[in-house]
């Protein structure tokens, strides 16, 4: 389906105006689902000029995917949007530091060289938060880009791919390829370290795939659509020679990008499409492969139960475009309690690179409304199984001067079964 044929199958319920993010901050209908999807038919239609006006509404939406649930015909608005965002960068351009970083994301490398330096002088430019978010840093001054309230997490000392082999035997008749993602690599790597233990508690061989390219995800949602293509491509192959039964992804994100987005980055070109779609059945988000597919969750029932609380964000890109959610719940409800937010499934606001350049200020505000959510259940931590929802989380978190730090869940699990 085509934008005019999306534009054109809206009914204009409203349905998705009741669960937009971006409707919810600034309740201008123009940047709502069907506003979106009206400028698009007219835009399509040649009555609509993609100018700078035209420009910022399109590029105002989180992609967070709430329209395409509620919607009656489940149009993807999310995959009309960043195909729109092709045009636009065509038309206008990448922003110069986004070049950059696309750059570096698409050379691992040189990447590698660049996260030790980052290690290295961090301190110079960051203050580096040793008390309730640890592995944080703050600028030391603001940037058009970061501003000095920002919460980021720190590089850490060694990535976590050079810091192991790359085939892990722990001893098992079954491998599984780990597929880390980016900010997993350089930024949490505890969130490998974890993975590793529960695969070494369930004797599950663990292959590493250290030639493993960034999924493109960050790319895919800017319109840099001729990079997604090169990165998706030397996955798809690469993965197809390694010849695993499972990849597990930690990482909502980079785990839809590749089952899901993969489909759609390679409409026009069919033999690819076809690899992508038969590659999509081996890949596997970490909690729903070990909970599907492994007896972890018996494991887990006869370790103890600890007295931490922990509320659970649902990751827009884990709960409504793979259907997750029900996973990590019933592995972590077997040594913690649970305690459900208001809305879990409300998008956090991360947004993408360019809402968080060029749209802090949705992105904040979006934040600071689920941040209200978490603080009410007086939960120890929150958890979410994306590294993009965890930096934004623990940002508005600090924002709103509240102890609640988000981790991932496979964090927690590794220190149950310790």
């Amino acid at each position: 389906m085509d934008l005019l044929d999306i534009s054109n199958a809206c009914v204009k319920c409203g349905k998705c105006i009741q669960v937009c993010t971006i409707y919810d901050i600034n309740r201008d209908e123009t940047t709502s689902p069907r506003g979106f999807l009206d400028l698009l038919g007219a835009y399509k239609n040649g009555d609509l000029n993609l100018d700078k006006s035209a420009k910022q509404i399109f590029e105002s939406c989180f992609l967070c995917t709430n329209c395409v649930e509620a919607c009656p015909k489940n149009l993807r608005v999310d995959t009309a949007i960043e195909s729109v965002r092709v045009d636009i960068s065509e038309k206008y351009g990448i922003s110069w530091y986004k070049k950059i970083a696309f750059w570096f994301l698409s050379h691992r490398k040189i990447l590698d060289i660049a996260a030790k330096m980052g290690y290295i002088f961090q301190s110079c430019a960051f203050k580096i938060q040793n008390e309730k978010f640890t592995n944080s840093m703050k600028a030391r001054f603001s940037l058009p880009i970061i501003k000095k309230e920002r919460l980021l997490p720190t590089a850490s000392k060694k990535s976590f791919l050079n810091s192991h082999p790359e085939f892990i035997d722990n001893g098992g008749d079954k491998t599984i390829g780990l597929f880390i993602g980016c900010m997993g690599n350089y930024a949490y790597t505890n969130i490998g370290e974890s993975i590793l233990k529960i695969c070494k508690t369930l004797k599950i061989n663990v292959h590493l795939m250290k030639k493993q390219a960034c999924c493109g995800a960050a790319m895919y949602f800017t319109g840099d659509i001729k990079r997604v293509k090169s990165l998706a491509k030397f996955n798809i192959e690469y993965f197809e020679k390694l010849n695993l039964e499972a990849i597990i992804i930690p990482e909502a994100t980079c785990s839809a990008m590749i089952r899901v987005d993969y489909e759609h980055v390679f409409s026009d070109e069919k033999s690819w499409q076809e690899r992508a779609i038969e590659l999509k059945d081996k890949i596997f988000l970490a909690t729903e492969f070990f909970d599907k597919f492994t007896n972890l969750s018996e494991i887990l029932a006869n370790k103890n139960r600890t007295d931490i609380s922990i509320t659970y964000h649902d990751p827009c890109h884990a709960r409504k475009m793979q259907g997750i959610y029900k996973e990590p719940r019933n592995l972590l409800n077997k040594n913690f309690k649970i305690i459900e937010m208001k809305n879990p499934n409300k998008c956090c606001g991360f947004g993408g690179v360019t809402m968080q350049t060029n749209r802090y200020n949705l992105s904040r505000k979006a934040g600071l409304e689920k941040t209200g959510m978490i603080k009410k259940t007086n939960a120890n931590f929150v958890s979410a199984e994306c590294s993009a929802c965890r930096m934004q989380l623990n940002n508005v978190l600090n924002i709103d001067k509240c102890d609640i730090r988000c981790v991932n869940p496979v964090e927690l699990i590794a220190e149950a079964l310790q």
